[in-house]
């Protein structure tokens, strides 16, 4: 089961508040909700890759302008803005729906010109607490200019992850599972420094694609990535002594602080 950082949940929260005030620009009625949900296997909102189960449900919903179609089907992209030149990054969306999808959940949204919009982020009831976040260095320590190799079949995280890189100056490159790493790697032999792959993926995991990368390059440095704990992470043995990891969700500060720690370390 995985488990969200309260911390960066704020964060979520506060993107979809600052949201729903920018599309009030006269004023207007915000709502705030949360509830437990079920959602079974036959339950239409549930995306194919969302397991059946408990969730916990946050709304947050606006009588603001609305959007229509068009708009909503591209507010989820980095740096897509209605805001005026200077007035806004178009990052607080994208960064929710990253946060969200690195927790395990989804968000879905509901809008009308005229009406307002819905935001619904549905996140997986986790069976434990969630452990608190590890202190990290200062932001001016974390950035570089290295080549990054980022392997994520999560989309939204993908991008969040890539955003998250390229902000503290990292060239990144991005591939959607592991033949499309195999292929850039090839591509991009000599040039690319670390590896960052999640381990549970179709066809082939994080660690069988680090050796395929190893026979290629045999300093090749890679950090793992995942949202699964326990049993599931153990047997692919990326909690073992000297093995680099990072458990999801994280934020843009902690995947620099461990993608900067991974370049700097010396091969074993």
């Amino acid at each position: 089961m995985r488990s969200a950082d309260p911390h960066q949940i704020e964060q979520v929260v506060m993107n979809l508040v600052v949201n729903a005030r920018d599309a009030m620009p006269g004023g207007g009625e915000l709502t705030i909700e949360i509830s437990s949900v079920d959602l079974g296997a036959s339950a239409s909102n549930r995306p194919a890759d969302a397991p059946p189960g408990h969730y916990i449900l946050l709304s947050v919903i606006d009588n603001g302008v609305g959007m229509d179609e068009a708009t909503r089907s591209h507010i989820f992209e980095p740096f897509f803005t209605l805001k005026e030149t200077g007035k806004g990054t178009g990052l607080g969306l994208s960064t929710a729906q990253g946060i969200v999808a690195q927790s395990g959940g989804f968000i879905e949204v509901q809008s009308e010109i005229g009406r307002g919009s819905a935001f619904r982020v549905f996140l997986p009831r986790a069976d434990a607490p969630v452990a608190q976040p590890c202190e990290v260095r200062s932001v001016m320590d974390l950035g570089g200019r290295e080549t990054v190799l980022l392997v994520e079949d999560q989309p939204e995280v993908l991008r969040f992850a890539a955003q998250a890189l390229a902000e503290f100056g990292y060239r990144t490159l991005s591939a959607g599972g592991p033949e499309e790493a195999l292929a850039t790697f090839r591509r991009e032999r000599g040039r690319i420094d670390l590896v960052v792959t999640d381990v549970v993926m179709p066809g082939m995991s994080g660690p069988r694609l680090a050796g395929a990368l190893e026979e290629l390059c045999p300093n090749v440095k890679v950090l793992f990535i995942s949202g699964f704990t326990g049993d599931e992470i153990a047997r692919h043995g990326v909690m073992d002594e000297g093995v680099r990891f990072l458990a999801k969700p994280f934020t843009p500060e902690q995947l620099a602080a461990k993608v900067r720690a991974a370049l700097d370390a010396q091969n074993s």
